[in-house]
């Protein structure tokens, strides 16, 4: 969906993170859906140093993961009770997705990092005002997901990251059965929005990087 935009700048924190230490690194992924997030960044990191952990409530996107991509390690898990020892991870991503940062706390080292990745204000801005004319979801302020963020861990960088990106019917299609923009949306009006043969849409992050 054009995110991978993103991975090229996680990597590039985490081998950062990994030049203060001596041999592997270990990367959790809370809410790692079907894995391709962890997988591309342990691999632009560099694999042989990169262990891996992908951690989602949802059994079918585990399962995808672990058929995709063997050598990472995959958790069907709420992300609030996971079955790992605490202070035994040096990064955790968590990337659109919920949090828990409760257990954040207690799986990362003393000297490790949280990567959150959130919506900015223009985040697929299209299917707001396609879907939402006239209401408070036409607009999006991601200021109380920082704010609570920040309540909890050392804000040491925040980046923003913008984008156009084209999706054809396919990948339009995915897309918007992701969303929850679209949950509860008539079906006849989906479809409507999905007779274009491509569209471009608004991607727009932020990308916080946090410590104990």
């Amino acid at each position: 969906m054009g995110t991978s935009f993103f991975q090229p700048l996680i990597a590039k924190i985490i081998v950062g993170a990994k030049a203060n230490k001596n041999g592997n690194i270990t990367i959790l992924d809370m809410g790692c859906g079907e894995g391709s997030h962890l997988s591309s960044i342990c691999n632009l990191v560099a694999l042989n140093e990169v262990i891996g952990v992908g951690v989602d409530i949802s059994k079918e996107g585990i399962q995808v993961a672990s058929k995709n991509s063997s050598d990472h390690i995959w958790l069907v898990s709420d992300l609030a009770h996971t079955p790992l020892k605490k202070e035994k991870i040096d990064v955790i991503l968590n990337i659109l997705s919920p949090s828990n940062y409760a257990e954040f706390n207690r799986l990362l080292k003393p000297d490790g990092l949280v990567v959150k990745v959130v919506p900015q204000s223009k985040y697929l801005k299209e299917i707001r005002q396609y879907f939402y004319h006239e209401t408070k979801k036409q607009s999006y302020s991601n200021q109380e997901t920082v704010e609570r963020f920040c309540d909890r861990f050392r804000l040491v960088n925040c980046s923003r990251l913008s984008y156009k990106v084209t999706l054809n019917k396919s990948t339009l299609h995915s897309l918007v059965q992701m969303t929850p923009l679209t949950w509860g949306i008539a079906d006849e009006r989906i479809q409507s929005f999905l007779e274009k043969e491509s569209t471009a849409m608004t991607i727009d992050l932020d990308i916080l990087i946090g410590k104990k």
